[in-house]
C-alpha cells in the first residue's frame, strides 16, 4: 500500500470535529440557513438574488418590467402614431364636411402639374394637401415602431406582427386614398377608406397596450361567458360602425358639391345605425356590473368605454336633431375611431400574462456519518 494516502486519510480523521463541536458551530449565526420555510424548498439561496413576479402591466405606478427592456424610443414613436392615425380622420373629416375632397384633383401630385397647390386654387386645395401631408409623419412614425419592434423579434414575436400590420396598413390606406381621387370620391371607397382608418387606429392602440405587457404565453382572466359576451359586443359596435358609415355615404356631406350620393335612404339608414348603437351602449353596461362585480381585469377600460360611447350618442342624436352640423359630425367620426380602440383594449384586458413558473426546489444534501 502506497504510504501517503494512508497518512492523508490518518491527518483528515485526526482533525475531524467531534459531534459537540459540529452543534457548536451549527448554533453559529454565520451558519444558520437563510430565512424561510426549509421543509418546502422556499428559502433563498445563498449567494443568488431573489426572483421578482412578473409585472401585468398594471403596477400602480404605470410601469412594468417589461416597458423597463423597451428602446426609449419606441413607445415615443407608438404613441405618435396612434395621435396621428386619430388625428388624420379628424383632418379626413374636414376635408370631407367643407367638400374640399377634390381640392387638389389628382394624386400623388396635388395638381397634373405641380405638387403643391396653386394660387390659382381655392382654399379646398389648402385642406386636401393639409391632409395629404399628415401621411408623411404617420409612415415615419410606424416605419421607426416596425425598425425598433423587429429588433425584439426574439423577445416579443407580438410586437413586430402588431408593428408589420400598422405599417402595411398605412400604405395600403396612401393607395387607397388616391383611388378615392382618381375614381371622384366614389362613396362607397370613401367609406373603406375610413374604415381602414378606424383599423388603424386599433391596430395602435393594441400595439400600446401590448408594449406593456410581459412576453411569454398569456391565460384567461376572466370567466369564459364573459369573454363570450364581450366578443359579441364587439361585433355590435363593428355593425354599429358599418352602418354609420353607410348613413354618412347617403348623407349630404360627399366631400364635394358636385358629388352624388350612394343612393340609399339616409333618414332610414340613421334609424338602423341608431339600434346598434344603443344595443352596444346596454351590452357595455352589462359588462360594466359585471366585471366589478367580480373585480375582472378589463373594468378600468369599460368604465372608459362607457364614456366615450355615453358621449358619441349624445353628440350623434344632437347631429341628428340640428340637421347634422359639420363640426358635430367630424366630432362623431372621431369619437367612432376612439370607441373602437377602447373597445380593442378591453378585449387583450381579456387575457394575462401566465405566471412565472416556480423555481426548483434544491435537493437535499445527503448525511455523512
Amino acid at each position: 500500500m502506497h504510504p501517503i494516502p494512508c497518512s492523508g486519510a490518518v491527518v483528515w480523521a485526526s482533525k475531524r470535529p467531534s459531534a459537540r463541536a459540529r452543534g457548536a458551530e451549527l448554533q453559529s449565526p454565520s451558519l444558520q440557513p437563510p430565512p424561510g420555510n426549509v421543509s418546502d424548498g422556499t428559502h433563498a439561496s445563498v449567494g443568488r438574488p431573489e426572483r421578482k413576479p412578473l409585472s401585468d402591466g398594471n403596477s400602480p405606478d404605470g410601469t412594468g418590467t417589461e416597458r423597463e427592456r423597451l428602446p426609449r424610443l419606441l413607445p415615443v414613436a407608438a404613441w405618435a402614431s396612434f395621435v396621428l392615425n386619430v388625428l388624420i380622420i379628424g383632418t379626413g373629416g374636414a376635408v370631407r364636411l367643407s367638400g374640399s375632397g377634390l381640392g387638389c384633383s389628382d394624386w400623388p401630385l396635388c395638381t397634373p402639374e405641380s405638387l403643391f397647390p396653386t394660387p390659382e386654387q381655392s382654399y379646398h386645395s389648402l385642406i386636401e394637401f393639409g391632409n395629404r401631408t399628415i401621411s408623411g409623419p404617420i409612415l415615419l412614425a410606424a416605419v421607426i415602431v416596425w425598425i425598433l419592434s423587429w429588433r425584439l423579434r426574439r423577445e416579443r414575436r407580438d410586437l413586430p406582427v402588431l408593428a408589420s400590420l400598422v405599417l402595411g396598413g398605412v400604405l395600403l390606406q396612401a393607395l387607397i386614398g388616391g383611388i378615392v381621387v382618381w375614381m371622384h370620391l366614389n362613396a362607397n371607397l370613401v367609406g373603406v377608406h375610413y374604415f381602414l382608418s378606424v383599423v388603424l387606429v386599433c391596430l395602435t392602440a393594441a400595439f400600446l397596450a401590448r408594449m406593456r405587457e410581459e412576453p411569454g404565453p398569456r391565460i384567461r382572466s376572466a370567466p369564459k361567458p364573459f369573454v363570450i359576451l364581450t366578443h359579441a359586443t364587439s361585433a355590435v359596435l363593428a355593425v354599429t360602425v358599418i352602418f354609420g358609415i353607410l348613413t354618412t355615404g347617403a348623407g349630404p356631406h360627399s366631400g364635394d358639391v358636385g358629388i352624388e350620393r350612394d343612393g340609399f335612404d339616409a333618414t332610414l339608414l340613421s334609424h338602423i345605425h341608431a339600434w346598434p348603437g344603443y344595443l352596444f351602449a346596454a351590452l357595455i353596461l352589462v359588462l360594466l356590473v359585471w366585471a366589478a362585480r367580480a373585480r375582472l381585469r378589463p373594468l378600468p377600460w369599460l368604465v372608459a368605454l362607457l364614456c366615450v360611447t355615453v358621449v358619441q350618442i349624445v353628440v350623434g342624436v344632437w347631429q341628428a336633431r340640428d340637421g347634422l352640423p359639420e363640426i358635430l359630425v367630424g366630432i362623431h367620426m372621431v369619437l367612432a375611431a376612439i370607441n373602437a380602440a377602447a373597445m380593442t383594449v378591453v378585449i387583450l384586458r381579456l387575457k394575462r400574462p401566465a405566471p412565472a413558473p416556480a423555481p426548483a426546489q434544491p435537493s437535499p444534501i445527503p448525511h455523512t456519518t
